[in-house]
């Protein structure tokens, strides 16, 4: 195409610097309202006399005594009484002391469980000695007792979000502990924990709303899992598995952190046991040797079990 065809240049009008700044510019340039100007352009043209000095400083006096009030008003009405701060104070008070009471009490309940294990082993050793590692067994698979010995350590973090809306989806959910604790029960693991907590048989793993609970304990990330048993075991089992795989499938679709690192020893605590409120001995059973006969009972067994871990204030004795 020559320059015949080509159309004719448009000229361009030269755009002003501040173009975009007219509301900015025109509150500058004519700070008062065009009807307020029409009014006080009209008082002038008929004569009205301007206002004076002495109403305006009345008016600006009267403005701050609002002013004034206002704030004061608000600060009264923001101030708690004395009553409330008192209130507060005791109520500070009872919490403290009864935090400390509660934590005194476990401590006892610690020592006293401890004695009577100590007790029960010492009666049971002379007595019956098959009974004695039939219940050190069953104690270490319920949980009962803590544990320590060689095993895998498993952190699990959540990943930034892929996109707006799947932040949901980036963070480490209630299915995917419960798929790796079920994971490592099967390749051997002798005892799991979850952030301290020790897992049962009848533990249960779920959510609420977006935190993790493990028997109505909330836990927070990054979630470490330990597992007790032979370590090289542990690991090729759970990399060989459909588990390891879907580890990996956490990390690349969704960015979830996962560690696995062989540790020489672990330490697990015991799971929360079902507090004993009361108990009698049914008639026909023998008591064991050195044991005192105590009162007359009905012969029915009677009394109250519940779980220490649904006890908040942890009171049972």
């Amino acid at each position: 195409m020559t320059s015949r065809h080509r159309p004719a240049p448009v000229p361009t009008v030269p755009r002003v610097a501040d173009a975009s700044m007219t509301l900015l510019n025109e509150v500058i340039r004519r700070p008062l309202d065009p009807g307020y100007a029409m009014v006080a352009e009209r008082r002038r043209s008929q004569g009205d006399p301007p206002r004076s000095t002495p109403r305006r400083v009345v008016l600006l006096l009267t403005a701050v005594g609002l002013g004034l009030a206002t704030t004061a008003a608000t600060l009264a009405l923001r101030a708690p009484e004395p009553s409330v701060l008192a209130a507060r104070s005791l109520l500070e008070e009872q919490i403290t002391e009864r935090t400390a009471a509660v934590e005194r009490l476990r401590e006892e309940n610690a020592d006293r469980s401890r004695e009577i294990a100590e007790l029960q082993a010492a009666v049971l050793a002379a007595e019956d000695t098959e009974l004695l590692e039939r219940i050190a067994a069953d104690s270490l698979v319920s949980g009962a007792v803590p544990v320590t010995g060689p095993g895998l350590r498993i952190t699990i973090k959540d990943g930034p979000p892929r996109a707006p809306g799947d932040e949901a989806l980036s963070r480490v959910q209630d299915q995917d502990l419960q798929i790796l604790v079920n994971g490592l029960w099967a390749v051997g693991a002798e005892a799991i924990a979850v952030d301290g907590q020790r897992l049962t048989s009848t533990t249960a793993i779920r959510s609420a709303g977006s935190a993790i609970l493990v028997d109505l304990v909330p836990l927070s990330g990054p979630y470490v899992v330990e597992a007790i048993g032979d370590t090289q075991k542990l690991h090729t089992g759970l990399a060989r598995s459909s588990v390891g795989t879907y580890l990996s499938d956490l990390t690349v679709s969704w960015g979830i952190g996962v560690d696995i690192s062989s540790q020489s020893e672990l330490e697990l605590p015991s799971a929360a046991r079902p507090g004993l409120r009361s108990a009698s001995v049914p008639l026909g059973v023998p008591l064991l040797g050195g044991a005192t006969q105590g009162p007359v009972g009905t012969g029915t067994p009677t009394g109250t079990v519940t779980d220490e871990q649904q006890d908040p204030a942890g009171s049972g004795g």
